[in-house]
């Protein structure tokens, strides 16, 4: 009796393995917060390439070496004020073809908030690989280890003699569906090492190896950020 009963659970235990549908786990990166921040900074850079009149200049865009996107940073009343985002940073090779995104957070003192927003879209364009490098080693501060300045906006802010020529990174801030340059002196910028090593599915991968071109394997999240990057970076005056 015990032997027949053990061949009919054992009969019906195999029966269900055929008919419920497997799930194998998701390959890195195909879900999580990575890919929603990714899917977040394509919005914004979807919007860039939408204002061409007020928005960043494409001169900029065309000549910048890496472009950093902080979505939804929030201000926060921190004693003197504060900020916190998080985002990606990807950078434009010797072809010009983009890099996949290494993970980055935001964090500092009273950025140059427009009066009455309470939150916003972080745009950092990158004029220098220097300062890229420097990020990419760990941590840096805007205005410290780097030079930066508020951005010009617009086609005819690209012959301003206002522009501050000598800084490495230009800041901009969007909010309302407006972008508008924006000082980040005193904020840093960080790695997100948790966050690379969720979204890749490797514990030890160097911000480096992700922006400098090691062959790792990229969801299709990536294929859209790097297209949406080609199409701000690319168009003429």
């Amino acid at each position: 009796m015990t032997r027949t009963r053990s061949k009919s659970v054992l009969g019906i235990a195999t029966l269900l393995f055929i008919l419920l549908p497997c799930r194998l786990p998701a390959a890195p990166g195909e879900t999580g917060p990575g890919t929603e921040r990714i899917g977040k900074a394509i919005e914004a850079i979807q919007e860039m390439a939408g204002l061409d009149e007020v928005g960043l200049p494409s001169k900029i865009l065309r000549e910048c070496h890496g472009i950093a996107v902080i979505p939804g940073v929030i201000k926060a009343a921190w004693g003197i004020g504060g900020q916190y985002g998080r985002g990606i940073l990807c950078v434009r090779n010797k072809d010009g073809d983009w890099s996949a995104p290494s993970f980055i957070s935001l964090i500092g003192g009273s950025l140059g908030w427009q009066i009455g927003v309470e939150k916003a879209d972080i745009i950092l364009v990158f004029k220098t690989k220097k300062s890229i490098d420097n990020i990419a080693r760990g941590k840096v501060t805007l205005g410290a280890g780097v030079s930066v300045a508020a951005g010009p906006v617009g086609r005819s802010a690209e012959a301003s003699t206002d522009i501050d020529l000598n800084a490495e990174i230009y800041s901009y801030s969007k909010s309302k569906g407006l972008f508008a340059g924006v000082s980040v002196k005193g904020a840093s910028i960080q790695i997100d090492k948790d966050a690379n090593a969720a979204f890749y599915g490797m514990t030890k991968i160097a911000a480096r190896d992700i922006l400098y071109g090691r062959d790792i394997q990229t969801p299709g999240v990536v294929d859209d950020l790097k297209k949406a990057l080609e199409k701000i970076t690319s168009r003429k005056i």
